[in-house]
């Protein structure tokens, strides 16, 4: 596998991502993107880089018991697609989540400049809200209420 401008693979460079996410550094996951990054996932949307930086210091800033898991699935020269697990209480409801994730990060000269994050919506839905979660988790309404939400907290 071939190392990237910074000398490490994007396979070294997935496991520097989400050993800071494990350990709350909000600090050394925002110093792995690049200026011009993209990040995607269901509850934020598209959010560029300083967004994103944002979003994992407002998420770490507040997370109280918060365990993050972490395999690296596959790697290739430029990506590396990682199964990732968040185990919190989900603060607006107090309810416990277990949030199963698949990210996909592309990188660039040691950084990354894309990272997509996949999950089920209702499945977190579920756990978070509970009956209306489970009730409404699968409709574009609930999941647009509280992708605004959220995008709010974040100034967008």
């Amino acid at each position: 596998m071939t190392e990237t401008a910074s000398g490490q693979t994007p396979r070294q460079l997935a496991e520097a991502f989400y050993e800071a996410f494990a350990a709350r550094d909000a600090k050394a996951m925002g110093a792995l993107y690049a200026d011009d990054a993209q990040f995607e996932d269901p509850v934020f949307g598209k959010l560029d880089a300083a967004k994103v930086r944002f979003m994992w210091r407002l998420l770490l800033g507040r997370a109280t018991d918060l365990a993050v898991s972490y395999e690296v699935m596959e790697a290739t020269d430029t990506t590396a697609r990682v199964a990732w697990t968040a185990g919190y209480t989900f603060g607006q409801t107090g309810r416990p989540v277990v949030n199963r994730v698949v990210g996909t990060l592309t990188f660039r000269d040691g950084l990354i400049v894309d990272h997509v994050d996949r999950f089920s919506f209702w499945a977190w839905a579920r756990q978070a809200l509970g009956l209306p979660g489970l009730l409404l988790g699968w409709t574009p309404f609930l999941q647009g209420q509280v992708s605004a939400k959220a995008r709010k907290t974040i100034g967008l």
